[in-house]
């Protein structure tokens, strides 16, 4: 019994066309809403390459392109950003010691076992001392993103560090109620 094989197939043959590079959508304005007004406009965002012309572009596919000019003259400079308050000059807290470039804590000569966090935490409030810090800002400064939750996370975090820090270093560490913590080195 013999079985026929289907003949070769060439590679130009089976080769597709190149797809479109660019294509351009929203040539008409949007359905008029129900109700509503029409004369809605729609812009898009479309990227091509630097060698070229967008005007052409448009006109080879029927769209009249809007072009507004610059004018130089209505441009005005962006207003300076107010300066930060300097803030007063804090004396050395001798009781706590952060050595950044070792990443050691220390509390009267004692070093603290800190997690990562931890460790970071208390760098920052130590490095801005009486300075209120809100939990969302602990969270965005710390963690570095936007946390999906709560402040809570800073509170457990901060419950951990006034134990490590112990009975008679905890109170540095204030609460500012119903706003967040700040650092008070002098705290006796």
């Amino acid at each position: 019994m013999t079985t026929a094989l289907p003949a070769p197939v060439s590679a130009t043959a089976v080769r597709r066309p190149p797809a479109p590079r660019l294509q351009l959508v929203g040539d008409r304005p949007p359905a008029v809403p129900a109700g509503g007004i029409g004369g809605g406009r729609v812009g898009y965002l479309v990227f091509l390459p630097a060698d070229v012309d967008p005007v052409a572009v448009m006109t080879a596919h029927g769209i009249r392109p809007e072009i507004h000019p610059l004018d130089t003259r209505t441009l005005r400079a962006p207003a300076p950003a107010p300066a930060a308050p300097h803030p007063a000059p804090v004396r050395p807290d001798d009781a706590v010691r952060i050595d950044g470039a070792r990443r050691l804590a220390e509390v009267d000569g004692r070093e603290l076992d800190l997690t990562y966090l931890e460790f970071d935490l208390l760098a920052h409030l130590v490095a801005h001392p009486y300075t209120v810090h809100r939990r969302d800002a602990l969270i965005s400064d710390i963690w570095g993103y936007g946390h999906i939750g709560d402040g809570r996370t800073v509170d457990v975090h901060v419950a951990r560090l006034r134990r490590k820090l112990g009975p008679a270093h905890r109170g540095r560490i204030s609460t500012v109620r119903r706003v967040g913590y700040k650092y008070v080195p002098d705290h006796q």
